[in-house]
């Protein structure tokens, strides 16, 4: 037998041959490192491109614009509906200065009046001296969007004040369905549908058939999100302010909750950590007082709209902001106006991420496809994730920022948290704090798609860490930012 080689060459090609072979196998560890598995339920591809949408648009548009009411009774005549300067692009204009990608419209509100010839009712835009008879808002608002890359969306009301068939259980939800049918087959493709339980004290009597209409509408339009009280797809969030709570589960049980019952506006606005059913929240609320254009109101400020912001997007909501168009068929140039400084104050202060430039470390890695930097790179489709091995002790895990010394002076106010959504839900609670402080600067319980938090003053620091507890299996995050928003009390300047 060969003798083993003791010179130095020897010795040194052993140790070259190991490091290969040990950074290969870590290198073939990386690569081959699996995803954490998901937490139910999760969102669907629907659902995801739904949320990462944040702002969309609402149009109350009707018989109440040209009756000042917001509550029509049924019985105002057709005449009164002759918008003089109904222009549908101008109204994307208004979408577009909000930054939306989404515009739901009001076809049919509690007064019964369709904004579309519908072959099931002379109550409609064909019985009207608008466009002479022959016209067609749902028409021009979809054509509108399209031309503008914007998709569409459809609001109608199950509370009819007009029809003389409401009260008769059958031959009303039958009328119901083929209005539906007209909506959803002649308009081309409509990504959500909007439906409530709202009605008056008073009213008649009413069963519907929402099961028969969910799976009427998804037969129809097999991608559309469906909106109500329960779903199936969004939620109501429980009030009209544009405020989500300050824990909002994206996770609900809809067996808990009856469409339009009094008493379930708190379960709505927190969901529910122990939820079967994914259905998240969507927030609405009006640029003005009303939903419907009234000429004694005026948009609401910019620092109340950024207050909506904070409290939708922030607590992991979608915004569905309203901008009622006026009687000549217009948005208001002052609603715009103030669309377009709402958008642009978003912009300023989420347009610059002073986290970036910094390295990421955490309490442990996955691997290489789940490293701490990934929450860095602005891309909601990677995350980091912990090592599986990794247990919490009670002690919770952490991911840090450390910025560029260069950077370390520059002030923030905001810190943005982002889940990884696309596996579930995770985070119940987290705290923020800067250079290793003993109080938080920031803490509060879930995150989702999105967390934002507002500081009281600005603060500076080299260090950021964000601890996390989860009972739901390992936090996946996909972005820590850091922010300065100028418009807020002692925010400084840009």
């Amino acid at each position: 037998m060969m003798g083993r080689c003791a010179s130095p060459r020897c010795a040194l090609a052993a140790a070259l041959i190991a490091a290969v072979v040990a950074a290969t196998s870590s290198s073939l560890a990386e690569a081959t490192a699996t995803p954490p598995l998901p937490v139910l339920p999760v969102p669907t591809a629907a659902q995801l491109r739904w949320q990462r949408r944040e702002v969309i648009m609402f149009f109350h548009f009707g018989m109440n614009t040209f009756t000042d009411s917001e509550w029509g009774t049924g019985r105002e005549p057709p005449a009164a509906f002759r918008p003089a300067a109904l222009d549908a692009s101008q109204w994307m204009d208004a979408a577009a200065a909000a930054g939306a990608s989404l515009v739901v419209l009001v076809a049919k509100h509690h007064d019964g009046f369709c904004l579309w010839p519908s072959a099931h009712t002379a109550h409609s835009v064909r019985a009207s001296p608008w466009r002479g008879g022959r016209g067609d808002v749902v028409r021009e608002f979809a054509d509108a969007a399209r031309a503008r890359g914007l998709d569409i969306g459809i609001y109608l009301s199950p509370w009819d004040r007009h029809d003389k068939r409401y009260g008769r259980e059958v031959a009303y939800n039958e009328y119901y369905l083929a209005q539906l049918h007209e909506l959803l087959t002649g308009y081309g493709s409509v990504s959500e549908i909007w439906f409530d339980g709202a009605k008056g004290k008073n009213a008649t009597n009413m069963t519907y058939h929402f099961q028969e209409w969910f799976q009427t509408v998804r037969q129809l339009q097999s991608s559309i999100n469906i909106f109500s009280d329960d779903g199936p797809d969004l939620r109501w969030v429980g009030d009209e302010n544009g405020s989500a709570g300050s824990t909002c589960w994206s996770t609900i049980n809809r067996s808990k909750i009856t469409i339009g019952e009094a008493g379930i506006e708190k379960y709505l606005n927190t969901g529910d950590p122990r939820g079967k059913d994914w259905v998240p929240p969507e927030c609405d609320v009006s640029i003005r007082p009303g939903w419907f254009w009234h000429k004694n109101e005026t948009a609401k400020p910019l620092p109340e709209l950024l207050e909506v912001y904070y409290n939708s997007v922030g607590r992991n909501c979608v915004l569905l902001l309203n901008a009622p168009p006026n009687t000549t068929g217009l948005v208001d140039a002052a609603d715009i106006a103030r669309l377009r400084e709402f958008r642009a104050a978003v912009t300023a202060i989420f347009g610059t991420d002073l986290a970036a430039g910094s390295a990421a470390r955490a309490s442990s890695e996955r691997g290489g496809r789940f490293a701490a930097a990934n929450v860095l790179d602005g891309r909601d489709d990677t995350y980091w994730a912990p090592a599986a091995a990794e247990a919490e002790d009670g002690g919770g895990y952490w991911i840090e920022l450390r910025r560029p010394a260069s950077a370390a002076a520059r002030k923030f106010n905001v810190v943005r948290i982002q889940e990884h959504v696309a596996m579930g839900q995770r985070v119940e609670r987290h705290e923020v704090y800067v250079d290793g402080g003993g109080a938080a600067v920031a803490s509060g319980t879930t995150v989702g798609h999105k967390r934002l938090h507002r500081l009281g003053a600005p603060v500076a620091g080299r260090t950021v860490r964000v601890w996390l507890a989860s009972r739901r299996g390992p936090p996946l995050l996909s972005a820590v930012g850091l922010h300065l928003d100028p418009f807020a009390a002692g925010g400084g300047t840009m």
